[in-house]
């Protein structure tokens, strides 16, 4: 924040405090001119007010919380942009990448800090390394089939996967569903490793120019949802056949994509009537032609490690097995 802010924050807490402090000790002070333990005239409902002092151990109380906030705000940041002479910070702000944290990582250790998160990520690891190494040590065959390994897997699953391909797995508009038998990379425990360690980027460019505009692209739209069974304009389905070829490099001359080719691009089957975008749409189907797709998933090597990534391959290729 600003200095003025800053300095705002600064003022308005301490002057809050003192504030208090004054306020209590201002009424351990007997300024009604009655004798403790007497009336002070007041009754109501039966009920009479009486000259009594705040209990000693609520006082006591009082004062040890004014002590422990004045320590407080002294070694921990809260004054505005004041540290804290303990330097501890609940976790490393501003980072934007991998790479960015792991420099302020070093940078706030060689200056003294302490970290909280960091702290409690080397904590973790410390206690559950050693675990996540021994189920890395067996063939994701054995763990899909092994209850504790699956259900750990389905925690970490959920804590870094669900947000995209959702808590049940199932996908949605853009991400993969993991519980059928489609996949674009390979579905065999290797494959989903290595997608899961290395991350995919989507490469299919935008095909509206080379198909001569709006026209080119509703014939090639006719022709790729004609291979999954569905009904169309057979004029377009033909004219959109002719051209076909500039698409089978990825996908194939029979539209059945690269997992059925052995062709590592991930280009998807057209055949079947699975769907990434859309649910298959003539709209969306033409949006993907006409614009392409550029889909990412990251990569996890860094940020799970080998480790907890080869147990996750295990939970999302149980997913799709049949049980």
């Amino acid at each position: 924040m600003t200095s003025f802010w800053s300095i705002w924050v600064i003022v308005l807490t301490l002057a809050c405090l003192v504030l208090l402090f004054g306020l209590l000790v201002w009424n351990l002070k007997n300024f009604v001119g009655v004798e403790e333990g007497e009336s002070c005239g007041h009754e109501f409902d039966g009920i009479e007010e009486i000259n009594n002092p705040l209990p000693k151990w609520w006082t006591y109380m009082f004062f040890a919380t004014f002590a422990w906030s004045v320590y407080y705000l002294a070694a921990y940041p809260g004054l505005g942009n004041f540290e804290g002479f303990l330097k501890w910070k609940s976790s490393n702000q501003g980072v934007t990448s991998l790479e960015e944290s792991k420099e302020a990582v070093d940078k706030m250790h060689a200056d003294g800090y302490r970290i909280q998160l960091d702290g409690e990520y080397r904590a973790a690891d410390e206690k559950f390394g050693p675990m996540f190494k021994s189920f890395a040590q067996r063939d994701v065959l054995d763990l899909a089939s092994d209850e504790q390994a699956i259900e750990i897997g389905q925690r970490l699953y959920l804590q870094n996967c669900a947000q995209c391909h959702g808590s049940d797995a199932r996908g949605g508009d853009g991400f993969p569903n993991l519980t059928d038998k489609d996949w674009l990379y390979g579905g065999t425990p290797d494959k989903i490793k290595e997608t899961i360690l290395q991350g995919r980027i989507a490469a299919m460019p935008s095909w509206e120019a080379a198909l001569g505009g709006e026209q080119g692209v509703k014939e090639m739209t006719a022709f790729v949802l004609s291979l999954s069974g569905r009904t169309v304009n057979q004029r377009d389905a033909d004219a959109g056949k002719a051209k076909f070829a500039m698409c089978a490099a990825c996908h194939g001359a029979d539209g059945k994509g690269s997992v059925a080719h052995n062709l590592p691009f991930g280009a998807p089957n057209l055949t079947d009537n699975t769907w990434l975008y859309g649910s298959g749409s003539a709209r969306s189907v033409e949006e993907s032609i006409a614009n392409g797709r550029a889909g990412v998933m990251p990569a996890w090597k860094d940020i799970l490690g080998e480790d907890k990534v080869h147990l996750l391959t295990a939970y999302v290729y149980s997913l799709s097995q049949d049980k």
